[in-house]
């Protein structure tokens, strides 16, 4: 391990999950301190501030969901991602909209999860210093122009369609709940319904498959996250 490893917080009062996470990060060279409830984890947030935060939902003490508003409404920035049991969509959804930056459903794969962690890391670098041209895979989108291209060629889209892929493109890697999406582009004055509907026309119009989307997936019941940018 580094003098340079990123600091990862693990949340969870279930000690066998702290152990696989304490285990399998520290092979990935990722330095892992731990708290068993909410109260511990609200102090060595503020002690030892870390770059990450894993947080279970369903804490003894505090819920998970009063912990995330909390830093957030405290101006903490960093990414933290939802480690929970529950697979109801209201919850992930609640989460998702109080400012989690993703959420992984146990039991995971340790593969998955730090797949996650690092496109959280490399979003909130992104959004630091925020670059004006993505590209991932075929698909191209020059922020300043306003200009998408899809293996090369110029695809027009409609106002509505570009705001949408302009959110998606500012968050790439990271699922947008539909009403994040609602809110940034109708100002929460339209229904879902009117973003399925404009999320499938720009499908038609970037996807070699809009029935099987490889740069805009579905989060079913939650949202959509468009594939991260290429390295």
């Amino acid at each position: 391990m580094t003098l340079t490893a990123v600091k990862i917080l693990v949340v969870d009062d279930e000690p066998p999950i702290r152990r696989l996470l304490r285990v399998g990060l520290a092979t990935q060279d990722y330095a892992v301190s731990e708290a068993g409830n909410g109260r511990s984890a609200q102090d060595m947030v503020r002690t030892e501030l870390p770059d990450l935060i894993l947080l279970d939902l369903g804490l003894p003490d505090i819920p998970g969901h009063d912990l995330l508003r909390e830093w957030r409404d405290e101006g903490l920035t960093l990414p933290i991602i939802i480690l929970s049991s529950r697979t109801d969509e209201a919850g992930i959804v609640r989460a998702l909209d109080f400012g989690a930056d993703d959420y992984v459903t146990k039991p995971f794969g340790m593969n998955e999860l730090v797949a996650r962690i690092r496109v959280a890391l490399r979003h909130r670098l992104q959004q630091q210093g925020e670059k004006p041209l993505f590209h991932t895979g075929g698909l191209s989108v020059d922020l300043v122009k306003r200009s998408v291209r899809v293996d090369g060629r110029e695809v027009k889209l409609s106002p509505k369609e570009y705001d949408i892929l302009r959110i998606l493109v500012q968050h790439a890697g990271k699922v947008l709940t539909h009403q994040f999406l609602l809110k940034q582009v109708w100002a929460n004055t339209a229904d879902v319904q009117y973003l399925r509907v404009y999320v499938r026309q720009l499908r038609q119009k970037i996807e070699v498959s809009p029935d099987q989307p490889q740069y805009i997936t579905t989060e079913t019941g939650v949202g959509y996250r468009l594939r991260e940018a290429d390295i």
